[in-house]
């Protein structure tokens, strides 16, 4: 039965993705906002946005009449997302690159100039795979860890344009993947990950007041490999254009413990998802 729900959510996405392709980039990123605003409060995930705004509601000073609003935002940059997904090539190639500007540059030419290895982290915000695209642009060694999408279907389409349009060098989250990430620090590969969702494997630290379970691997690769962390963040602004920020590389001390470290870069996490709360995707369950 799932795998009929799968397939029929295959087909729905891939007409909206032709859909998408004739509107051309700005019509159909409004119409993915569109669609987004009006649908999104129907999706089973509308029930785990408005548990997790709970949970960090001291964090988002939020009027309970306000809360809708907040919801419509959250799904009309979903919608926004889903729609720039057709358009990833374009940015690849540069026809769309006008649309994001890099600030911060100069980092990513001091690593690729000294040769470092180091750990890109961040978190769902926007059309996400934006950032490891841009890295990748500028020729630094880099592989990036993903989660498989739950929906075969759609994560073949969604490993296609990883592996052709965003990062050559994608490392699936698990055993595997982790025999292949060392292999690739040791060919002197810098990492790209996301840290902010939920992983079993990971340990219960502090996010937003509330202890959820969060991924070790960065903490791991700093304390045998002392690897600087470099944070990356990208915003929406004039609905379909993009600021795109590398921030200032973090230095760890690696005998801190695997606890202390993943605190604080839960803490660096907290404080690029206040920068502007909406453009997060809220449909993690993050405290489960």
């Amino acid at each position: 039965m799932k795998l009929v729900k799968y397939f029929i959510q295959f087909l729905l996405i891939s007409i909206l993705f032709m859909v998408f392709k004739i509107l051309g980039y700005k019509n159909a990123s409004n119409l993915g906002s569109i669609i987004g605003r009006n649908f999104g409060k129907f999706l089973r995930s509308d029930k785990i946005i408005l548990k997790n705004i709970d949970i960090m509601s001291q964090y988002l000073n939020l009027e309970d009449n306000n809360k809708d609003k907040f919801v419509q935002e959250i799904f009309s940059n979903y919608g926004r997302i889903l729609s720039e997904y057709v358009f990833l090539k374009q940015f690849r190639n540069g026809s769309l690159s006008k649309y994001v500007n890099v600030n911060g540059g100069n980092y990513l030419e001091e690593i690729k100039k000294k040769n470092k290895q180091v750990i890109f982290i961040s978190g769902h915000f926007n059309n996400f795979e934006l950032m490891a695209m841009f890295i990748d642009k500028t020729n630094i060694k880099l592989s990036a860890i993903y989660r498989p999408l739950n929906n075969i279907f759609l994560n073949k389409i969604m490993e296609f344009i990883r592996l052709n349009h965003i990062c050559k060098n994608q490392i699936k989250k698990g055993k595997s993947g982790t025999r292949e990430l060392i292999n690739l620090i040791k060919k002197k590969y810098s990492i790209a990950l996301m840290i902010d969702q939920r992983v079993s494997e990971g340990i219960k630290c502090d996010l937003f007041g509330k202890s959820a379970y969060t991924t070790t691997i960065p903490a791991q690769i700093i304390k045998k490999y002392d690897f600087e962390i470099v944070p990356v963040y990208i915003e929406r602004y004039d609905q379909i254009k993009f600021n795109l920020t590398i921030n200032k590389p973090v230095k760890f001390d690696k005998n801190q413990s695997i606890e202390e470290i993943t605190i604080s870069l839960n803490k660096l996490l907290e404080n690029m998802i206040l920068k502007n709360p909406t453009q997060w995707i809220f449909t993690h369950n993050r405290w489960k």
